[in-house]
């Protein structure tokens, strides 16, 4: 994954007119395959580059005897260079524009080239209503939208929305990217803007020139851990691991996390209510060892959790407090995130840790930790993620659409598994006890994390794909699902 200065880096060291008619091309080539019906195709043309590959496009569509419509949005006099050039291949080839959509249809595709990837202010006026329209003509006529680098009125670095006006981006059901992929299309509003993305790099070699900025995370990043179990083994080469939290009237919480630690793969599995009455065991997982949190704390354990369930209080608190100073590793979400937002003394011990910790929040959590608004985070997911690795000096997972993991020394991936199903009570939970189990056999803390993030999203994808969900998919579960997957894993690792 690029960002905008890398990608304008590598754009100069190569001919711009030649990646442009690149560009037009293999935006020809997707949108013969897209075309439905009998219908026109409707390319809306912008006043920039993103214009000139809409232009080039067009042209070579109306040679393979496509009808094509081109509204040109901006003033032919002002074009950039090779846009201009675009422009006059394409009226000599027989090519004419018109200033708004015709109302006749129907359309059997739109190709939005309207803006690219440096469009930095919302679109306003005539382009906001262009946008507009290509949504509700999309909507109506159930045609395709083949959005061109990056659907128009989306912040391609951030993936939010750029303007707080409903419907101020294109809501593309395909987008082909150039060159390299970019951060905003996989995360925040990116996944419901662009729908299914392909990446053309124009014939050229991105990561030979250029290091990537970020990268999807995929299993490629956490391979090298994933090996099958020796038969010569017993429940303590697997780890203890603890969960601490379940306060009261939130011990579910935190038997979703020790539960999923177990299914994982944990050897030994020991959790800590808070509340005394949940004490003696959990009757649907009886294999789980409870413990008053404070004596957990002084068990031989492998890796901690804390935060499930815990509650704000001057009890957690002090857990939080020696939990921090143990010299092991350490995952902290929900309330210890809270707790540490809150706590000057808390944070203090956070960032001197020797093991770096991990932090799992979702944008409130966030936005507490960074003392900004949620909305603030949400607008720049990358940016908050990195800001709090770097702050707390710990590797972190800011959940979401598009999950961000940021390592603490600055390498960043964004996560493109799960599905709307998973926005439900107790699904952070579980993500806990799956990175919990991975660091107790020993996993370092970054593949983990990774790991744990891919393997939850992928395993709701799984349920999704064989009819369980979205609507209704419960945190529980998804622990059997990443069970499942995550031993298909470990046999395809083996062979």
């Amino acid at each position: 994954l690029y960002l905008a200065p890398a990608l304008r880096t590598l754009e100069s060291r190569h001919a711009s007119d030649r990646l442009m008619q690149r560009a037009g091309r293999a935006a020809a080539e997707w949108a013969e395959e897209l075309a439905t019906g009998n219908g026109s195709i409707l390319v809306i043309v912008g006043p920039g580059n993103n214009g000139g590959d809409a232009l080039v496009a067009a042209r070579l569509l109306r040679q393979r005897f496509f009808a094509v419509t081109v509204v040109f949005a901006g003033d032919a006099s002002r074009l950039p260079v090779d846009a201009a050039a675009a422009w006059r291949d394409f009226a000599a080839a027989g090519g004419s524009v018109v200033d708004e959509i015709p109302a006749q249809g129907p359309w059997s595709l739109i190709i939005d080239g309207l803006f690219g990837i440096g469009l930095a202010r919302p679109p306003t006026g005539r382009y906001a209503a262009l946008i507009a329209a290509i949504n509700q003509i999309a909507g109506r006529e159930r045609c395709p939208v083949l959005a061109l680098d990056c659907p128009s009125g989306l912040d391609a670095e951030r993936g939010a929305l750029l303007g707080s006006v409903q419907g101020s981006a294109v809501r593309a059901t395909h987008t082909l990217t150039f060159i390299a992929g970019k951060p905003g299309l996989l995360t925040a509003d990116g996944p419901d803007h662009c729908g299914q993305i392909r990446i053309d790099r124009l014939d050229l070699d991105p990561p030979a020139e250029l290091p990537p900025a970020g990268r999807r995370l995929s299993l490629a990043a956490f391979a090298d851990c994933l090996a099958p179990r020796r038969r010569n083994t017993h429940k303590g080469s697997f780890g203890s691991v603890g969960v601490i939290g379940g306060a009261p009237t939130m011990v579910g919480a935190l038997f979703l996390a020790a539960r999923a630690a177990l299914k994982l793969g944990a050897g030994l599995v020991y959790a800590g209510p808070l509340d005394a009455e949940a004490r003696s065991f959990d009757p649907q997982q009886p294999e789980l060892l409870l413990r008053r949190p404070q004596t957990l704390l002084q068990a031989p354990l492998g890796a901690l959790a804390c935060g499930p369930g815990l509650g704000i209080s001057v009890e957690a608190s002090e857990l939080m407090e020696t939990a921090l100073a143990l010299d092991l590793p350490l995952l902290l979400d929900a309330d210890a995130l809270n707790l540490v937002a809150s706590e000057k003394s808390l944070q203090q011990a956070l960032t001197s840790r020797r093991t770096p910790a991990i932090l799992t929040p979702h944008p409130a959590e966030a936005g507490r930790l960074l003392e900004v608004s949620s909305a603030e985070i949400q607008a720049n997911r990358l940016e908050a993620a990195r800001e709090l690795a770097s702050r707390y000096r710990s590797h972190v997972a800011l959940k979401g659409c598009g999950t961000v993991v940021a390592a603490c020394d600055g390498q960043w991936w964004i996560n493109t598994t799960g599905n709307p199903g998973m926005a439900t009570a107790g699904m952070g939970d579980v993500l806990s006890g799956l990175i919990l189990a991975l660091l107790g056999q020993g996993w370092p803390g970054v593949p983990a994390l990774l790991a744990g993030v891919h393997l939850h999203g992928a395993a709701a994808d799984h349920l999704v794909a064989s009819g369980v969900g979205p609507v209704g998919l419960t945190a529980g579960e998804v622990i059997d699902a990443a069970r499942r997957l995550f031993n298909q894993w470990l046999r395809e690792a083996g062979r």
